[in-house]
C-alpha cells in the first residue's frame, strides 16, 4: 500500500492531517488510533526518503596547496564527515545512527557543497574512507563560487566549520525505548533510527552542526596576494554523470562585454546579514505568537513570512467566537434517534438492534432519554423546520413528516422511525398472547387473497411396478382436495395532541403494544373458531371421533385414542403410516396431559388400590394446552373433550395461510387527518384458517 509522502517544506502537522484525511489510509486503517500512530512515522520520514546528516565529533581541516604546473593555489580539505555515533536531524522523530557497514560509497570523487544545496557547489572529494569507527573525506575546493569563497575566507579568518553529508536511505530500523542495539562498535540506546542501508551522495560545509563543541582547524598557507577569485577550476563530476559547462569568470564576461572587469567583492558580509535576519523574523515570529498559537507559528516559520503577516494571522486567530445559537444539526441520523427511543422504552437486547457507535451517539446526545416532543422537533428540524419550541405544533408535525422540506436540508422520515420503533414493542404484544395454535397448524404461504387449492395427501399414491420397457405408469392426484385464502384483520389508533403536549414518549410503546396484542387476539379468535365447529370433522363416519366413559383422558384412554388414529386407512383401506404426536388439551387436563408425557410410571390411590403401574405412553405425545378448547363462547367447546394430533409438518388438521410469510403484523404511522391532532398507527394482519385432513387426528369426548 502506497503510504502518502511528505512534501519538502510541509509542515509535520500539517502532513499529518492530510495523511488523516487519505482515502487510502481510512481504509487500510479504519481505528483512527492506528492510523494516527502511522502517519506520525510517516511523519518522521522527510520527502524522498533522504537524510542530512551532521558530524558531531568531526575536525575539517583547508589549507592550500600549490598545483604542479602553474602557479594557481588549490585549497584541499580533510574531515572527518560522520563519528559513527547518533544524531538529532530535523524531520526524524528519534536520533538516528547511520549503520557503516551498509553504507555504499558509489565513488571516491563526490560532490562538496554549501549547506545540501546544489547551487552553491565548493569542490569534490578524492577520497572517503571509514577509520577508526569515523568516516573521513578528503578532497580539493575545486569550485569557483561565492559559496567555495566565502568557506576558504571564513576558514582563513580562523571560523570552525563542520561537515555535513547527505545520504539516501534505503532501508532503516526502528529501535523502541528500553531495547539496546550496538552500530558502529557502539551499543545505544533506545529510542532511535538505525539507517541499516544508505548510498552516499553529497558531503557539505556547515556552520554549527548537531554537536556545538566539534571544531575544525584551518590551515591558511595561501599566499596573501592570491585568492580564491582567482582560481579558475571548474566542478569535477563523477564519471557516469554528464560533464557540465565551466563557470563564466567576472574576467570573461567583461572582456566579452568589452568592459573592465569590477574588484572582486567579499560575500561573507553579505552571507552573515542574510543568517542575522533570518534569526531576527524567527525571534519575532516566536514572540508574536508567544507559545498560544503553535500552529499558526509553524506555518510563518516554514513559509517565510514576515512578522506583519504573521501578526495579521495571530489577530485572525484571537478573534472572539460568535455567540452561541441554536443550529440545525443537518447531520442528525435517523438511526440514532430510533436508538434513543428503543433505549429511553427500555427496549430488551437493543444491542443486537444498533451498533455500538449508533448506541454511543444516541446516550450522549439524548443523556436523560428522549421525549416526544422533542423526538418529533430533531425530526422538523432536520427537515427545514426553524421554530425552537414545539408551541406551533401542527407545523412541527408538517415538517417531521416530511410535508414541508426544504433544499440543502437532510431528511430524516418520522414515519419510518416510528414505525420501527413500534414495530419492536407491537411484536412484544404480539407474542405476548397464547399461540398454541403455532404448535398445531400447518402454515402456508400466499401471494394474494385469492382462494388456494391443495390435494388430500392420503390416497392411491403408492408407487406401481415398472414394466420390462422402463415405461412408467401415471397417477393422479386424486378429487379430494381443501382449500384455504388469506384474509385482512386491522385496526387503528391514535396518539393524540394530550400525549404529545405531556411529552409522554410511552405512547409510542404503548399504542403498538395494543396494535400487537389485538393481532394476538385475533388471530387466535379466527383460530379456534374454526377448529372448534368441527362436528362435521370429527366424527364416526370418518374413523376419527370417540366417545363414552372409557374415553376420559387416562392410560387406557389414550391408548384407545392411539389404536383409533393408528388404525385409520386410505382409500385403498391401507394404512396411512402417519403416527400421532400431539395431545391437545383444555386446561383442566394440562395436569393428566403432563403426567402421561413426562411420568413413567401412574399409581392408582382409590379405595380399590392397584399395584403400581407403569405409564406405556412416557415420552410419546406433546402436550399442549389452551384455554379456548373450554371457553363457552365458541361453538364445540368442552372441558373434557381432548385431541390426539398428528405432527402438522407430516399431516395436518388444520392449516394457517399468511401473506407473503408474514406471520406477525404490520404497523404503519403518519400523521393524522387533519380533524384530529396528532399521530395515527395503524396495525393490520393479512391471515386465513381452513380445516385441512380428518385422517391427520382423533377426537375423545371425554365423557359417555
Amino acid at each position: 500500500m502506497p503510504l502518502p509522502k511528505r512534501h519538502d517544506g510541509e509542515p509535520r502537522a500539517a502532513f499529518v492531517r492530510r495523511c488523516m484525511e487519505d482515502d487510502v489510509m481510512k481504509r487500510e486503517f479504519p481505528d483512527s488510533d492506528q492510523r494516527l500512530a502511522v502517519c506520525q512515522r510517516q511523519a518522521d520520514v522527510p520527502a524522498g526518503g533522504r537524510i542530512d546528516l551532521v558530524c558531531d565529533a568531526g575536525n575539517i581541516t583547508i589549507e592550500a596547496a600549490q598545483a604542479e604546473g602553474d602557479g594557481e593555489v588549490i585549497p584541499r580539505f580533510t574531515m572527518v564527515a560522520y563519528s559513527g555515533d547518533a544524531m538529532r536531524i530535523e524531520g526524524w522523530r528519534f536520533p538516528v545512527v547511520v549503520d557503516f557497514e551498509g553504507l555504499t560509497i558509489p565513488s571516491q570523487r563526490r560532490p562538496v557543497r554549501f549547506g545540501h544545496s546544489m547551487y552553491a557547489g565548493v569542490g569534490h572529494t578524492e577520497r572517503i574512507a571509514v577509520e577508526n569507527g569515523r568516516l573521513l573525506a578528503e578532497g580539493i575546493v575545486s569550485r569557483d563560487t561565492l559559496a567555495a569563497r566565502e568557506v576558504v575566507a571564513s576558514g582563513r579568518r580562523g571560523f570552525p566549520w563542520q561537515a555535513s553529508l547527505g545520504a539516501a536511505v534505503q532501508q532503516s530500523e526502528f529501535v523502541r525505548a528500553g531495547k539496546a542495539v550496538t552500530v558502529n562498535g557502539r551499543t545505544l540506546e533506545g529510542p532511535l533510527y538505525v539507517a541499516r542501508r544508505t548510498v552516499l551522495g553529497e558531503i557539505s560545509f556547515v556552520d554549527l552542526g548537531a554537536d556545538s563543541n566539534t571544531a575544525a582547524t584551518i590551515a591558511a598557507q595561501q599566499q596573501e596576494s592570491q585568492s580564491m577569485d582567482e582560481t579558475k577550476d571548474t566542478e569535477v563530476v563523477e564519471a557516469s554523470e554528464a560533464a557540465t559547462e565551466p563557470e563564466v569568470t567576472r574576467e570573461q564576461a567583461a572582456d566579452e562585454a568589452g568592459t573592465e572587469a569590477s574588484p572582486p567583492v567579499d560575500p561573507v558580509p553579505e552571507i552573515r546579514a542574510k543568517a542575522i535576519a533570518e534569526t531576527k523574523r524567527l525571534a519575532a515570529i516566536r514572540r508574536v505568537c508567544n507559545g498560544r498559537f503553535p500552529e499558526v507559528e509553524e506555518k510563518a516559520i516554514a513559509e517565510g513570512w514576515s512578522t506583519d503577516k504573521c501578526e495579521l494571522e495571530v489577530l485572525r486567530a484571537s478573534r472572539p467566537k460568535a455567540p452561541a445559537v441554536h443550529v440545525v444539526d443537518n447531520a442528525m441520523d435517523g438511526q440514532v434517534l430510533e436508538a434513543a427511543c428503543m433505549l429511553t422504552a427500555k427496549l430488551a437486547d437493543v444491542e443486537e438492534l444498533h451498533d455500538d457507535k449508533t448506541l454511543e451517539a444516541a446516550s450522549k446526545r439524548f443523556r436523560g432519554g428522549i421525549g416526544l416532543q422533542e423526538l418529533l422537533l430533531e425530526a422538523a428540524w432536520a427537515n427545514g423546520f426553524t421554530g425552537r419550541n414545539f408551541r406551533d405544533s401542527r407545523s412541527v408535525l408538517r415538517h417531521a413528516f416530511g410535508h414541508d422540506l426544504r433544499a440543502a436540508f437532510s431528511t430524516i422520515d418520522i414515519g419510518g422511525i416510528l414505525s420501527n420503533v413500534a414495530n419492536k414493542f407491537l411484536l412484544e404484544g404480539f407474542f405476548s398472547v397464547e399461540r398454541t395454535w403455532r404448535n398445531i397448524t400447518s402454515v402456508r404461504n400466499v401471494s394474494d387473497f385469492k382462494t388456494v387449492t391443495s390435494y388430500r395427501l392420503i390416497g392411491k399414491d403408492q408407487y406401481e411396478q415398472v414394466a420390462p420397457g422402463g415405461e412408467l405408469k401415471h397417477g393422479t392426484l386424486g378429487e379430494e382436495s381443501y382449500s384455504n385464502k388469506a384474509d385482512t384483520y386491522g385496526l387503528l389508533l391514535s396518539i393524540d395532541r394530550r400525549d404529545i403536549i405531556n411529552d409522554d414518549l410511552g405512547a409510542i410503546t404503548t399504542v403498538p403494544r395494543k396494535l400487537g396484542r389485538g393481532s394476538g387476539l385475533k388471530i387466535n379468535d379466527v383460530f379456534w373458531t374454526i377448529f372448534l365447529n368441527n362436528a362435521n370433522f370429527f366424527k364416526a363416519a370418518n374413523n376419527n371421533y370417540l366417545e363414552g366413559a372409557d374415553t376420559v383422558l387416562s392410560i387406557d384412554g389414550l391408548s384407545k385414542a392411539e389404536q383409533t388414529f393408528m388404525d385409520q386407512t386410505d382409500a385403498d383401506g391401507k394404512p396411512i403410516g402417519i403416527m400421532p404426536a400431539v395431545m391437545l388439551v383444555p386446561t383442566s387436563l394440562s395436569a393428566m396431559a403432563t403426567m402421561l408425557f413426562k411420568s413413567l410410571e401412574i399409581r392408582d390411590t382409590t379405595a380399590s388400590t392397584k399395584y403400581p403401574v407403569a405409564n406405556p405412553h412416557a415420552g410419546k405425545f406433546r402436550a399442549e394446552v389452551s384455554r379456548y378448547l373450554a371457553n363457552a363462547q365458541y361453538t364445540g367447546s368442552s372441558a373434557k373433550a381432548w385431541y390426539l394430533l398428528a405432527d402438522p409438518n407430516d399431516l395436518a388438521v388444520i392449516e394457517v395461510a399468511f401473506l407473503n410469510g408474514q406471520e406477525s403484523p404490520t404497523i404503519e404511522t403518519a400523521e393524522a387527518d387533519f380533524n384530529v391532532l396528532g399521530v395515527q398507527m395503524r396495525g393490520y394482519h393479512d391471515f386465513g384458517v381452513a380445516l385441512q385432513e380428518p385422517k391427520g387426528g382423533a377426537k375423545a369426548k371425554g365423557e359417555a
